[in-house]
């Protein structure tokens, strides 16, 4: 038999099995020879409390030892024979997509513009320490997408996307710490999640699966109102009568090339703004009651919102111990994001501090149609760039000034590696969305006390929070409801927001692509 039991102890205690077996044995008043085995099932921490308190759930196995479910992996079948799915974009969308196809038995074939993981390290150096930006290898294109070297952050609000646990199961399976499995916010870090990738990878190619990196699709091949295969840069075509789109929220000439088809696509609402980083141990004193943390406690973080004149002010992708990077995927923009390796060690803590953008803000890009969100994401990523020297120094003020609209004397330090330079960020963004931040700080600092501080830098731009477009599709069979067998998935069509979702999206987007073939008697390409 197998009970739970919730417990709030201390850090010492929850780092000790010993000690959290006694304390389930006190509270639930069993006896020790009944209890065969104690499981923690979930951990998070109780910051609250002073000092900051553990809290557990607990699988009790009494007089019954644990049985191991069997590997996702060993349910995978090899694939070689079996009608292909051609799966566009190698992100968490698109491998996820992929590794569920080899579970049901369909053959994934998937194309990336971008490189390989180990690959697209000298692409993120150039950017790093030369602002060089390949606008095919970089922070948001190449394998394994964005989440590859910005975090791997594994939490998400949209537990009703699916099994959640098949996909931390799925990563554990391929090399990331099982920690994931059991932690509140789970994340494996810029430096482990590299490898799980390409382990994600060597998978798929093993049952059967085919990867081709530095593969652009320049076109969707539809005859009849009905897929028949891909274009590719090199003038080669694939044939294919089921494709998925996974190319991320910024593919824009996927958009674009949708648009010119006759393909429908709409306008999505998304948020824009700056990373604002502050030292990790002000936000560990705010958090925790200490600048100099625990052992056993991780980099405090926080989660910040508000509304203001009708828009939505908040922290996303909240870095703790973390870097800020450069994340444009063109030359002439300047765009950032956060990052943080496994042990969150960095002296800073950054978060995109974004205001929510909808068609009523819009008004002088109305004439763009369903670009118009792009096309202000754009223009804002640029003005930023022209407003320095060339490269990828950001524009930054220290807070306070933000506020107050004043350019900064100084700087305090950052992670930002390309380096910042004092600018009136507060007149470089659009004014709305400066006055939003403005009063938006100000609410945060009542809720965070602390928060308004001096030490604190505000960087330009955060414009990548998702895609500016939504790619069309039914909610039941996920095809779009215009072309038969093309399937819009993940972030870039609009339908997630980090790895998790996007991952999800993928998996739950291969079983309507199974579905649709079985109904539809399609057996192979052609």
């Amino acid at each position: 038999m197998v009970q739970h039991i919730d417990l709030r102890v201390s850090l010492e205690t929850a780092d000790d099995p010993d000690l959290i077996r006694l304390a389930v044995i006190r509270k639930a008043h069993l006896p020790a020879n009944d209890v065969f085995a104690v499981e923690v099932v979930r951990r998070s921490i109780d910051a609250r409390s002073r000092p900051p308190k553990v809290q557990l759930r607990c699988a009790i196995y009494l007089r019954e030892d644990p049985v191991s479910e069997p590997a996702i992996l060993s349910t995978f079948q090899m694939v070689h024979e079996a009608p292909e799915v051609l799966i566009v974009g190698a992100g968490p969308a698109g491998y996820f997509a992929a590794l569920e196809c080899l579970s049901i038995g369909l053959k994934p074939v998937l194309f990336d513009r971008g490189k390989d993981a180990r690959e697209r390290r000298r692409d993120l150096r150039a950017i790093q320490q030369f602002g060089e930006v390949d606008p095919d290898s970089n922070y948001c294109f190449g394998e394994g997408g964005a989440g590859t070297y910005s975090d791997g952050k594994l939490y998400t609000r949209s537990v009703k996307r699916g099994k959640m646990e098949r996909v931390l199961n799925l990563l554990v399976e391929h090399g990331a710490p099982s920690d994931i499995l059991v932690d509140a916010h789970p994340h494996i870090g810029s430096n482990k999640l590299p490898q799980v990738v390409m382990n994600i990878r060597e998978t798929i190619q093993h049952f059967g699966g085919e990867i081709h990196f530095s593969t652009k699709v320049t076109d969707i091949l539809i005859r009849d109102g009905a897929v028949h295969g891909l274009q590719l840069e090199n003038g080669r075509e694939h044939p294919g009568n089921a494709i998925m789109l996974a190319t991320g929220h910024s593919a824009r000439d996927i958009f674009y090339m949708l648009h010119e088809k006759g393909i429908s696509i709409e306008f999505k609402p998304y948020a824009l703004g700056v990373r604002i980083e502050h030292p990790q141990p002000l936000i560990d004193e705010i958090q925790y009651g200490h600048r100099d943390r625990h052992d056993l406690l991780p980099a405090s973080s926080y989660g910040l919102a508000c509304h203001v004149d009708g828009h939505g002010v908040f922290s996303f992708c909240m870095c703790p111990g973390g870097l800020i990077v450069p994340t444009a995927t063109n030359p002439g923009e300047i765009v950032v994001n956060g990052m943080s390796m496994s042990r969150r060690d960095s002296p800073y803590a950054n978060a995109g501090t974004v205001v929510s953008v909808d068609w009523g803000d819009l008004k002088h890009y109305h004439d763009k149609g369903v670009f118009a969100g792009l096309q202000f994401q754009q223009e804002v990523e640029q003005k930023l760039f022209q407003a320095g020297s060339g490269g990828q120094q950001a524009p930054a003020q220290r807070l306070p000034d933000f506020l107050a609209g004043k350019i900064s004397q100084d700087l305090p330090g950052t992670s930002y590696i390309p380096g910042v330079y004092a600018a009136p960020l507060d007149q470089l963004l659009p004014g709305w969305i400066t006055r939003a931040l403005q009063t938006g700080v100000r609410d945060f600092n009542r809720k965070m006390p602390g928060y308004l501080t001096s030490e604190a830098i505000v960087v330009g731009t955060e414009s990548r929070t998702s895609s500016p477009i939504r790619i069309p599709r039914d909610p039941i069979t996920r095809m779009h409801p215009e072309v038969m067998g093309l399937f819009p998935v993940g972030e870039g069509a609009g339908y997630a927001g980090g790895i998790l979702s996007a991952a999800m999206d993928g998996q739950n987007s291969a079983i309507a692509i199974s579905n649709w073939i079985k109904d539809s008697g399609f057996q192979r390409s052609s």
